[in-house]
């Protein structure tokens, strides 16, 4: 059985809104208050969607916005920020995969053959990563060709971090 938002009714979404987990506290004494009323039979137009985000989360997100302002900031190009962005993407993802592989390489609770199959396709893994981060580089050699040598180095340095 599918449903459908189309055709079911009962399924209104017709806003997003994102609560800080403060805001969540807020809406705590509001609660009781909204428990007495009566409410609807049938959702009305006004309803939404309501998304609490915790402080850590908040603080993830800050973070990770804040990892890449450094190229944000750059008097570079675009198209060689979006590279230097995918290739700190790329670095990152290249040391998860390669934390996982030694994990599973030092992993004495599965049976030879099942840890021989888990670092083949870690390998792998770490293969295809390793070939969209070249692809990359090589990307913003060429792009960084036409640049002066203080972008170039600016790139560089930025890349290198």
């Amino acid at each position: 059985m599918s449903v459908s938002t189309v055709s079911n009714p009962q399924i209104n979404v017709a806003a997003v809104s994102v609560w800080k987990a403060a805001d969540a506290a807020k809406d705590k004494d509001a609660a009781p208050k909204a428990a007495t009323e009566a409410k609807p039979a049938e959702p009305t137009a006004a309803e939404g969607v309501k998304v609490v985000i915790s402080g850590a989360g908040m603080g993830m997100a800050s973070a990770e916005k804040s990892s890449n302002s450094d190229i944000d900031e750059s008097n570079l190009k675009d198209n060689i920020k979006q590279l230097l962005k995918m290739i700190r993407e790329l670095k990152k993802q290249l040391a998860e995969k390669m934390a996982q592989l030694s994990a599973a390489m030092n992993d004495t609770t599965l049976t030879p053959e099942a840890r021989q199959a888990k670092v083949a396709g870690l390998q792998g893994d770490v293969a295809t990563i390793q070939a969209g981060l070249m692809t990359a580089q090589s990307q913003l050699a060429k792009s960084l060709k036409d640049e002066s040598p203080e972008a170039q180095m600016e790139a560089m340095s930025l890349m290198a971090k």
